[in-house]
């Protein structure tokens, strides 16, 4: 697998993220629209439904991220352990940060 640096990796990671709340939010709301619910009430709980797989999507898959975190448990990488906590809290900022985009622009409360 080709490594990547962890600072470029952290940034992607984030937007990522965010994207993929706000795209998924987005055209989940057209597609209420388009069924006839409400919109900003489908694309705020859509948003909410979606975040976790934002997370998953921006750190590439669960498995990886399970296999370098028991890594550093069990083989003392507490450098890849760490790197990989940043990159899920990265990750965790950009699906918040798109929840609250997507808050803002249909006046929910914040």
């Amino acid at each position: 697998m080709n490594q990547q640096p962890f600072f470029p990796t952290f940034i992607e990671s984030y937007f990522i993220a965010l994207g993929v709340i706000l795209g998924g939010a987005l055209l989940g709301g057209l597609a209420a629209f388009l069924t006839g619910k409400p919109l900003l009430t489908e694309i705020i709980r859509i948003s909410g439904i979606i975040k976790i797989w934002a997370i998953v999507t921006a750190i590439g898959g669960t498995f990886d991220a399970i296999d370098t975190i028991e890594k550093g448990i069990y083989d003392a990488g507490t450098k890849d352990l760490f790197k990989q906590i940043l990159l899920i809290v990265s990750a965790f900022g950009g699906a918040h940060t798109g929840i609250t985009i997507i808050k803002w622009i249909t006046q929910e409360y914040i």
